[in-house]
């Protein structure tokens, strides 16, 4: 059953062509349309069959209506007002952006039918090539209505969401950027920070453990400069309470307090069971 006629992908890497091949795997969509920077980019979503029709101008995007914004948040954010004047303000949006503040706040004025998303459905890797119709099957969306979100675009959204295999949570555009600065922006700075503690020299003897904690490293850096400086006041928060963590973790070694240190590791363990 079609729930679209025409929809467009601004940005066809992992997430947006994930959710594109989606669309199109269980013919959703009339047609399904993608815009990206790079030629490449679009010759290999087209060959993927994550869209029906490809462009590096936003003008493909006349007539859709459903937009799903997936490109780096700051992008998003400067691109609104020229996809404004070719979708035109009634057009259904989505973003799939890691913050969500800043962009609700700028869409949801240009766009009456705009409702955030964010899928926590990613992974270091990134790319059309990596993208899968069901990456987001049993993982978490949140979307973050407003006052000023409409209950029937919100419940479309969440329709599609639903659809993919995904639990849906709400959460205000403020509550899910605290959240996210702990669960997901702070655990990025954590592991780019730790890969660059390491001198060259001893990664050939890297055990599971730092290939572990380290693999989110690998992830796009523009795409994380953007979430990092999008969100940074509630990241600067996280970032302190880590040194201090890291400072008491410091403290029991310099005074070989076995007892301290031992029920500071007991502790981490007992909240590490805690994440399903």
């Amino acid at each position: 059953m079609r729930l679209f006629n025409k929809v467009a992908v601004i940005g066809t890497g992992l997430i947006g062509g994930s959710l594109a091949l989606f669309i199109k795997k269980n013919k959703l969509a009339g047609e399904v349309v993608g815009v990206a920077r790079h030629k490449a980019s679009l010759n290999l979503a087209l060959k993927m069959k994550a869209i029906d029709r490809g462009s590096l101008s936003l003008g493909i995007i006349k007539g859709a209506d459903f937009l799903i914004l997936a490109t780096p948040v700051d992008l998003i954010i400067g691109l609104r007002k020229k996809i404004l004047k070719i979708a035109g303000k009634n057009c259904l949006v989505t973003d799939v952006g890691s913050t969500k503040g800043k962009i609700v706040a700028l869409l949801e004025k240009d766009f009456p039918n705009f409702v955030g998303s964010h899928p926590l459905a990613g992974s270091e890797k990134h790319g059309i090539l990596n993208a899968h119709p069901d990456i987001f099957k049993d993982s978490l969306c949140v979307l973050t209505p407003t006052r000023r979100t409409s209950m029937k675009a919100l419940s479309k959204i969440k329709k599609l969401w639903l659809r993919t295999g995904a639990r849906v949570a709400l959460l205000s555009p403020d509550e899910h950027d605290r959240a996210l600065s702990f669960t997901s922006h702070l655990a990025h700075i954590v592991a780019f920070s730790l890969i660059n503690s390491v001198p060259l020299s001893f990664l050939k003897l890297s055990a599971g453990g730092l290939k572990d904690t380290t693999r989110i490293a690998s992830s796009a850096p523009l795409l994380w400069q953007g979430i990092f400086l999008t969100n940074r006041k509630n990241l600067l928060r996280a970032v302190n309470s880590f040194e201090g963590n890291l400072q008491k973790i410091k403290g029991a070694i310099i005074k070989n307090d076995k007892k301290l240190l031992t029920n500071i590791l007991k502790q981490a363990q007992n909240k590490r069971s805690l994440i399903e």
